[in-house]
């Protein structure tokens, strides 16, 4: 089997697993991955449960699709992240209830929607700011996502995530498997501080500082 036949079977699992386990419904929700000349990518109004690896969107190295049903409208969103980050090799975007609540509610603070309320969030996730609203597929957007990429990379402290405000998060990692788990987690820190309550005490300074020593958390 090919590597990109590999990651088209991926996405189709990752997407099953999420929708199977309720963190994407109905036809929201996209998953792309980077392939060496060009990437892969959900097709538009998808659902993320029933995905053919024949299907997926096939496109090459400039954003032009080649194959495939046609693109997510977040597609120059994906790029941008995958063009500001070397790393991210693959990129998932939810509406994760807890998270979008969040915003509703009111986010930690605008360049943390969450305080460190766990040491696995903190290994995990990092740091996660707020994108302000735009709509679906606005091109400003994408660009917000870029510069906060570059800030954190700046400050030492890169992120992989971000949360689009009242739509849902966007998370990247090295696989589909890898950017699945940060979006868990980082869905499951939401319920759980939503449950708790805003006055819930972070993490201590001191215990932040341990869990960077002892495992290089990104915080």
């Amino acid at each position: 089997m090919s590597d990109e036949a590999r990651a088209r079977e991926e996405i189709c699992r990752v997407g099953a697993s999420l929708f199977a386990r309720g963190y994407v419904h109905a036809t929201a929700g996209n998953i792309s991955v980077r392939l060496p000349d060009g990437y892969l990518i959900t097709p538009t109004d998808a659902c993320l449960g029933t995905l053919d690896p024949a299907r997926l969107a096939r496109l090459d190295a400039e954003g032009v699709q080649r194959d495939g049903e046609p693109a997510s409208k977040t597609l120059a969103l994906h790029r941008r992240i995958y063009a500001a980050d070397a790393t991210a090799r693959c990129v998932i975007h939810t509406h994760s209830t807890h998270l979008v609540a969040l915003t509703l509610r009111g986010v930690w603070r605008a360049e943390d929607i969450l305080p460190p309320i766990t040491p696995y969030y903190v290994m995990k996730v990092g740091h996660v700011p707020l994108i302000p609203y735009h709509r679906p597929g606005d091109l400003a957007a994408a660009e917000q996502v870029a510069q906060r990429i570059a800030s954190a990379q700046a400050a030492g402290v890169p992120i992989r995530a971000v949360m689009l405000e009242r739509l849902g998060p966007n998370v990247w990692h090295e696989t589909p498997a890898a950017a699945s788990a940060v979006l868990e987690e980082l869905e499951e820190t939401a319920r759980l501080w939503l449950l708790a309550g805003p006055d819930t005490a972070p993490l201590a300074d001191e215990q932040i500082d341990e869990l960077r020593r002892r495992f290089g958390a990104r915080w």
